[in-house]
């Protein structure tokens, strides 16, 4: 494993020294299939492998590498538990639905768990906790607050907790502690996973049609489209340019650190999480909407100064992660004047059961099979949420005034990040490098 001494170096992360990501051909000319999915993540690699299985025609097109975006960039822990969710969600969507967002999730952890036997992928059984700190959690006793989560969760049938004396070096109110949840080497699992799908990459899609998509070296057209780009593309359908905004968060692994003994996130939105691999402490946090200031890795860093003085910095990196209205994804027809289009987003930091959901719950739509956890993820839902007035007061203030850049995606001034040297937008999140060249969409194109 190498240290990571620039952006450059840094953006090929902690996981793709530790597996061989297969390569793949660029397409050159047009071509046809039934299923055509966009983007090489998690989403499209899942969703290819479920058609796989089930005999159908897929292509799967990637503008770069696979795994070279969110996917191999994750911490990777495979749980449920998505922070302190489940009693507002009851409060807002009802026990029934509640109760299907979970066990949609339950079952993309133990997909994973069955899934890891045939592909090795480092897969550890832990228990997942996430904590708060002594004082108060949006006005309320946060020790209160987690006990009222834990009962939450247990009335939707899992036997949750709330433990103290976490090996943590500081001392929380306590954990909500989920136990038997999972962690695993994501680029190990799936670049064997992808190894016999219909791929390719270096294949940049510029324009979704009805029945096919435009790329710079050829149009491909399909029966049914998946948009499994991270941030959706098309602006024409589903809003979500508005109902949408980005996250960055930072991530730096440590020798000669402490063996947490499990999974660990605050329940602030931009605490810190831990997690152990192999001899390595993974430490993430310093988070902020992208194009906004924040900790970034220099917050972590005065963090492993302050309790692993002893410790040495083995990597670091950053990742970016797409957060809904609601904080449950859009899975699903693309927009209600949608017919063959589908969409998987807004995974709001927990993208590995996510996916493994998306990717049955769409797999079985271009099917045309019945999916019980589809409604709860419907794209199409109520988009009257405080986050959306939010959004939107970033989008206006940032298409007026002066700037040097704006973004290739809707005009939007971009923010210069001196972390990561990069041009970013803070109303949808799309990023360029100093040169301008793109590096995380919705945008299409370069500056």
């Amino acid at each position: 494993m190498e240290n990571c001494e620039n952006r450059e170096a840094c953006e090929k992360r902690l996981w793709s020294h530790t597996a061989n990501i297969p390569q793949y051909k660029q397409l050159h000319g047009d071509a046809k299939t039934d299923v055509l999915i966009i983007g090489g993540g998690a989403v499209g690699l899942l969703c290819g492998y479920f058609l796989k299985n089930r005999n159908v025609d897929h292509m799967i097109l990637e503008g770069r590498r696979i795994l070279s975006g969110t996917t191999g960039l994750t911490t990777a822990k495979i749980t449920p538990q998505h922070g302190l969710i489940y009693r507002e969600m009851i409060k807002n969507i009802g026990y029934e639905r509640a109760k299907l967002y979970f066990e949609a999730n339950r079952r993309g952890a133990e997909d994973y768990r069955e899934l890891s036997k045939i592909y090795p992928c480092d897969f550890e059984e832990k228990d997942s906790f996430v904590y708060l700190m002594k004082g108060k959690y949006k006005g309320q006793d946060s020790r209160e607050v987690l006990e009222r989560e834990a009962e939450a969760v247990r009335k939707l049938g899992f036997p949750a907790s709330v433990e103290d004396n976490l090996p943590l070096p500081f001392e929380p109110a306590g954990a909500v502690r989920f136990p038997n949840q999972a962690q695993f080497n994501p680029v190990k699992f799936f670049s064997q996973l992808a190894e016999d799908l219909n791929i390719y990459e270096n294949t940049f899609v510029r324009d979704i049609l009805s029945d096919c998509v435009k790329t710079d070296s050829g149009t491909v057209k399909a029966k049914k489209i998946i948009v499994a780009t991270h941030f959706p593309i098309l602006n024409k359908q589903g809003a979500y340019y508005m109902k949408m905004y980005q996250s960055r968060s930072y991530v730096i692994a440590l020798e000669n650190a402490q063996n947490v003994e499990g999974m660990y996130v605050d329940g602030e939105e931009n605490g810190l999480s831990f997690r152990n691999y192999e001899d390595l402490l993974l430490i993430g946090g310093g988070g902020h909407r992208t194009g906004k200031k924040g900790g970034n890795w220099e917050e972590l860093r005065r963090f492993a100064q302050k309790y692993y003085p002893d410790s040495r910095e083995k990597c670091h990196w950053a990742a970016q992660d797409c957060m809904s209205l609601d904080k449950i994804p859009y899975i699903g027809l693309y927009s209600g004047m949608a017919k063959d289009l589908y969409v998987a987003s807004g995974f709001n930091k927990w993208g590995m059961t996510s996916s493994m959901a998306a990717a049955r719950i769409l797999s079985d739509m271009v099917m045309g099979t019945s999916n019980r956890y589809a409604e709860v993820f419907s794209p199409s839902r109520n988009m009257i949420k405080p986050q959306l007035f939010v959004n939107l007061g970033e989008t206006t203030v940032n298409l007026i005034g002066f700037s040097k850049k704006r973004c290739s995606h809707l005009g939007c001034r971009l923010k210069w990040n001196r972390a990561e040297h990069t041009w970013d937008c803070p109303c949808h999140g799309s990023r360029f490098s100093e040169g301008g060249e793109l590096l995380d969409n919705p945008a299409n194109r370069n500056l």
